[in-house]
Parts: C-alpha cells; sequence; structure tokens
C-alpha cells in the first residue's frame, strides 16, 4: 500500500507543535500500525532525519501506553483493541492517515506522539490498594466465598489498562471510566471493604485535582474502551461517592 501520513510532531511541552505529512510506500495489510510507524521511522533514521517519536511496551494490548489518536479515533478504526493490535488490513491503498497524541490538559505532551500519563499513576496511588495481606501469609482465597457473579464483574473493571482512551474521546476529558473501572474491582470485593470510604474520596479527589473534566453521559468512552469497560462502572462509582460522602 502507498500512504500518506500527516503525523503530529512536537518537539516538547513548551514547543507549538505541527503537522507533517509524510509519504509511505510498501506497507502489507498484515502490518501492525506500529510495525508501520517502524517502516516509517527506518526511512527517516536512513535519511538523516529525526524518527517521530511514539510510546509503546508490549505490543500485546495490555499495557496501554502505545494509545494514539488516529483520523479521530482513540486507537484507530477498529473496536476492542489498543493501537499495537491494529492491523493496516484496516486501511486502504492511497489512504491518508492523520496521527495525533492524546490530547487532554492532564496528558501534557512530551514529545511528538508521547505524552505524559502519570496523572493516572497517581490516581491509582491515592486509593488503588487493599490492606488484606496478600503476600509472605496471604489467606486462602477460598476462606472467603464470592458469588461468582460480584468477581466476574470484578475481573471486567480490572481488565483496564489505563491507555486513557476514554479521557481522549470524551468532550471534556473526562477520567471518570478510568476512576470507576478502578474503583470497581475492589469495591466488588469483600478484600477492598476496608477502605472503600477513603478510596472512592481519595481517587474522586485527585481526579479533580489532575484537571480532568466532569463526565456528561455520552458513552464515547465506552465506544472506544479497547477492553470494553462499561458504563456501569462510573454509576456504581457514583453509589460509592454518595454513600461515602453521607458517613464522612
Amino acid at each position: 500500500m502507498k500512504l500518506t501520513l500527516k503525523i503530529w510532531r512536537q518537539r516538547n511541552a513548551k514547543d507549538k507543535g505541527k503537522m507533517v505529512e509524510y509519504p509511505l510506500d510498501g506497507i502489507e495489510g498484515d502490518m501492525s500500525f506500529l510495525e508501520m510507524l517502524d517502516v516509517l521511522n527506518e526511512g527517516l533514521i536512513n535519511k538523516g532525519d529525526e524518527p517521530v517519536s511514539f510510546d509503546h511496551d508490549c505490543r500485546e494490548g495490555i499495557c496501554g501506553s502505545c494509545s494514539l489518536f488516529i483520523n479521530g479515533e482513540a486507537h484507530g478504526p477498529d473496536r476492542g483493541i489498543p493501537t499495537c493490535q491494529l492491523h493496516m488490513r484496516m486501511f486502504k491503498d492511497g489512504d491518508e492517515i492523520i496521527i495525533e497524541p492524546f490530547r487532554a490538559k492532564a496528558f501534557p505532551v512530551i514529545k511528538d506522539l508521547v505524552v505524559d500519563r502519570s496523572s493516572f499513576d497517581r490516581i491509582q496511588q491515592a486509593g488503588g490498594f487493599v490492606s488484606i495481606n496478600t503476600s509472605g501469609n496471604p489467606v486462602d482465597a477460598n476462606t472467603i466465598p464470592i458469588p461468582k457473579h460480584d468477581a466476574d464483574r470484578a475481573f471486567d473493571a480490572a481488565t483496564c489498562i489505563g491507555c486513557g482512551a476514554c479521557v481522549a474521546t470524551c468532550k471534556n476529558s473526562s477520567a471518570m471510566l478510568f476512576v470507576a473501572a478502578k474503583v470497581s474491582q475492589y469495591a466488588l470485593l469483600p478484600q477492598g471493604r476496608v477502605e472503600a470510604t477513603d478510596r472512592v474520596l481519595n481517587m474522586v479527589a485527585q481526579m479533580d485535582a489532575e484537571g480532568f473534566g466532569n463526565c456528561t453521559n455520552t458513552g464515547a468512552c465506552e465506544v472506544e474502551c479497547p477492553k470494553g469497560i462499561s458504563l456501569e462502572t462510573i454509576a456504581r462509582m457514583n453509589r460509592e461517592y454518595l454513600s461515602a460522602s453521607l458517613k464522612g
């Protein structure tokens, strides 16, 4: 395939940045999107130009670091996958592909397509833990019976990889789906009830402090989430928050 790439280039957080156009040839449909960017960068390096910076790690859809905004969609045109699992068969010969970083006040650009998502880390540090002993002398799991329905819902919430697609696709740059997933994975299990009140209050407060917007229930976050995290998690977090506020 022959493609025309329009990629956001930005030297650092203070640089204004701009879109730069790159023609690219010889791309095969079985290549992943990141492999296509590797081909582009190899050509740029061979010409003595600076390669495009983009974030990635596992390339297996687990770490969430490969977050790119592709043709106006978080992670591109496919569904249920992050960028690293997007394949070039989703595009056609002659296509123009616009590639940008995830844009949000709380996700400042570091360079090119790489953004700083440490705000997510600080939200988790504010309450994403349990005091139940899980190492050294753990309690046998079978001593605390958990209904399968609850366990399944907790696991569904725990599949969140923290990529930030929910933030990037929300018109308010809201992190509610991410925070709700982290709250829910503990709130649904007895091991997480010990810190339940402090957890939701602290994580929501940190979310607000980081500059994320509020949720307006448009549902775009659920559509773009590569792990299919449901809006039900936001409703659960709201219930947890109300309950914790009344106790407070």
